[in-house]
C-alpha cells in the first residue's frame, strides 16, 4: 500500500470521528528553512561536492555538530570563511527556541520548542538508573485520534522535519554538557505518530545511530506505532536492531477501536499478523504498550483475555497508568488493580513490567504541557 493510499484511509477516519472545522480565513504559511542536522553524512557529502566543496569537510561539519555541538556556524573554525557563509545561506542551524522548561522533582525535564513557523512541540529528558533518555516528537500536532492523548487535541498541524527531530536531542544534550552528562537512550513516543512520517523519522534514525553523528546505540532507540500496518512490514524489512513499540490498549477489536479510531482502519487481526512478520523477520521482540485506564481495559477478565491474544507471539507488556488530561474522561487505574492486571497477565506466562511514573508534576501526559500553553496554536 502506498502513502497516499495510507493518507486516505486515516483521512477517513478524521472525518469520522471529528467535527467539520470552522472555516477560517487561509494565512501564507511561512516559508521553512532546511535544517542542517536533516542531512544523513552522504547527504552532505553530495551537497559539498555540488557546490565545489571538498567531500571530507562533511566529516568536519559533522564533528562540530554532534561532537562539539556548536550554536553558530561561524564558530567551526576550521572551514573556509566561503563556506561557513554558504552554510549559513543555505541551511538553518538552529530552528528550535526554547518557551518553557520544566523541571520535575525526579529530574525529569519537560521542553516545550518553538519551531521557525511558531508551532510548538514537547521533549522529555528522563534520568534512570541505566542513563539519560529522551522522548522526542516527530509531529505537530497529530491525526490519528486516540482518545485518551493529549497530543491529538487540534489534528495534524504539519510533519517535522529530520532536522527538527534530530535537534531535539542536540537541544537536551547542550543541556546535559553542562552538568557532564549525555544522553544514552531515545524513544521516538512524544507528539505523533513516527509511523506518519516514517521517511523523516528514518533519516532522524539514521542520524543518530551514526558513529559521527549523536552515536547512539540502536538497541537504545525504541520506536513506537499506533498500528500503521504496511509500515511496520516496511519498518521490518529494514532489520534494524531498533526496539520496536506498539500501542495496544486493548485485547479486542471492539474496545480498540473505541480507544484507537485507527483500529478501523487496521483491524487488530491485520495488526497482529503484521506484528508476528516483523518478530520473524528481525527476530527481535516487540513490546506491547498497554495503557491501563479506570473501568475501560483493567480488569483481570481482561487482563487473561489480553495474554491469549498474544500467546505466541515474542513480545513484552509494558503496563501504563495514564496521566489525568483535563480534556479527556478516562479515569486513572487504581494501584491495586494495577497490580492485579499485573498478576493475572504473568499468571499466564506473560514478560510484564509496570512503567515508572515520571514527571508526574509538570504536565507529564504526552501533548499535555502543549496544550495547556498553547490554545491559540491548537485551535488554529
Amino acid at each position: 500500500m502506498d502513502q497516499n493510499n495510507i493518507n486516505e484511509r486515516i483521512q477517513d477516519l478524521v472525518e469520522e470521528t471529528e467535527q467539520k472545522p470552522v472555516r477560517r480565513e487561509k494565512k501564507e504559511k511561512p516559508q521553512l528553512r532546511e535544517s542542517i542536522y536533516s542531512l544523513r553524512l552522504d547527504e552532505l557529502q553530495q551537497w559539498l561536492t555540488e557546490h565545489g566543496e571538498k567531500a571530507f569537510r562533511a566529516g568536519q561539519i559533522y564533528e562540530w555538530l554532534y561532537e562539539k555541538r556548536v550554536k553558530s556556524f561561524d564558530d567551526m573554525s576550521n572551514l573556509s570563511k566561503s563556506l561557513r557563509e554558504n552554510l549559513k545561506e543555505h541551511f538553518a542551524l538552529t530552528t528550535l527556541s526554547t518557551l518553557i522548561k520544566q523541571e520535575s522533582k525526579d529530574g525529569t525535564i519537560k521542553f516545550l520548542f518553538q519551531l521557525q513557523d511558531g508551532y510548538s512541540i514537547e521533549t522529555v529528558l528522563m534520568r534512570h538508573e541505566y542513563g539519560n533518555s529522551i522522548c522526542v516528537t516527530t509531529q505537530v500536532g497529530c491525526r490519528i485520534g486516540c482518545t485518551f492523548c493529549a497530543s491529538t487535541l487540534g489534528g495534524l498541524k504539519r510533519h517535522l522535519m529530520a532536522g527538527e527531530i534530530v535537534e531535539q536531542v542536540v537541544k537536551v544534550q547542550q543541556e546535559l554538557d553542562e552538568v557532564g552528562e549525555r544522553v544514552s537512550h531515545i524513544v521516538i513516543m512524544g507528539i505523533g505518530e513516527p509511523f506518519d512520517n516514517y521517511d523523516n523519522m528514518m533519516n532522524f534514525l539514521k542520524v543518530v545511530n551514526h558513529d559521527k553523528g549523536l552515536n547512539i546505540g540502536a538497541r537504545h532507540i525504541t520506536v513506537s506505532t499506533s498500528g500503521i500496518v504496511p509500515k511496520i512490514y516496511k519498518f521490518a524489512d529494514e532489520e534494524l536492531q531498533i526496539n520496536f513499540a506498539v500501542s495496544l490498549h486493548a485485547p479486542n477489536q471492539e474496545a480498540r477501536q473505541k480507544l484507537m479510531p485507527i483500529a478501523r482502519a487496521y483491524k487488530l487481526d491485520e495488526l497482529l499478523e503484521a506484528v508476528r512478520y516483523y518478530t520473524k523477520k528481525t527476530g527481535r521482540r516487540v513490546s506491547f504498550e498497554y495503557g491501563l485506564m479506570a473501568g475501560e481495559n483493567d480488569s483481570v477478565e481482561v487482563a487473561e483475555e489480553l495474554a491469549d491474544l498474544i500467546k505466541g507471539i515474542k513480545c513484552h507488556v509494558n503496563l501504563i497508568p495514564i496521566n489525568y488530561v483535563p480534556e479527556r474522561d478516562y479515569i486513572r487505574t487504581s494501584r491495586s488493580s494495577i497490580f492485579a492486571f499485573e498478576k493475572a497477565l504473568k499468571k499466564r506466562g506473560v514478560n510484564v513490567t509496570i512503567r515508572r511514573e515520571q514527571g508526574a508534576d509538570i504536565a507529564a501526559a504526552c501533548g499535555q504541557l502543549r496544550a495547556q500553553e498553547r490554545q491559540d496554536e491548537i485551535s488554529r
